[in-house]
């Protein structure tokens, strides 16, 4: 199975228990109506619109959350923001480094639950850089080429079959060459109290 097929399976299985949990709490006077999204590295908010779309369908409050990616603290920043625009209470959902993201953001007094789907949920001390630093032999690496400038993208030539193998070509071809430049400083940043 491709890593972009176990992530859209992943991510699917992840929006019907989200959307399962937010039902369960919408059935209370407490419900949790509100959900914001933390896309990964290498992307923007877009690739949640099937899962904007189930959860909006449903009758729930969602942002889509679109980190800048250039620091773990601009991103948590980003994200903070869109929590403090949430109405009532919200679910914090992180895809990817993402999860970094919501690990932080998580703190927030207005956070009623994490969910992370196929993402880093990182401890104090640790970066996404320090997780895979080492991957175990055989593991598939990413195609990340050298930093520019501070950031970050994969190598186009193989952008798809590392991040988009399951999609149409011509879908493929249009993420790679669309890919958010990802700073180093958002993969270095450390987690300094994390939310779970």
């Amino acid at each position: 199975m491709s890593m972009l097929h176990a992530t859209v399976v992943t991510m699917a299985a992840g929006a019907a228990m989200l959307a399962g949990l937010a039902t369960a709490h919408a059935a209370g006077p407490s419900g949790v109506k509100s959900v914001v999204l933390v896309h990964g590295g290498f992307a923007d908010g877009s690739g949640w619109e099937g899962v904007y779309q189930i959860l909006q369908r449903d009758g729930y409050d969602v942002t889509v959350v679109q980190n800048p990616t250039t620091s773990l603290a601009d991103d948590v920043a980003f994200t903070r923001r869109a929590i403090a625009a949430a109405p009532g209470e919200v679910i914090l959902v992180g895809h990817s480094y993402g999860g970094a993201v919501i690990t932080e953001a998580g703190t927030d007094p207005k956070v009623a639950g994490l969910v992370y789907i196929t993402a880093f949920a990182l401890d104090a001390g640790e970066s996404v850089s320090c997780l895979i630093a080492n991957p175990p032999p055989g593991a598939p690496v990413p195609p990340i080429l050298p930093p520019v400038d501070g950031f970050l993208l994969l190598d186009k030539a193989k952008f798809a079959d590392s991040f988009a193998a399951d999609v149409r070509p011509e879908q493929a071809s249009f993420m790679a060459a669309s890919q958010v430049p990802w700073g180093v400083a958002g993969l270095e940043g450390k987690v300094t109290a994390p939310a779970w």
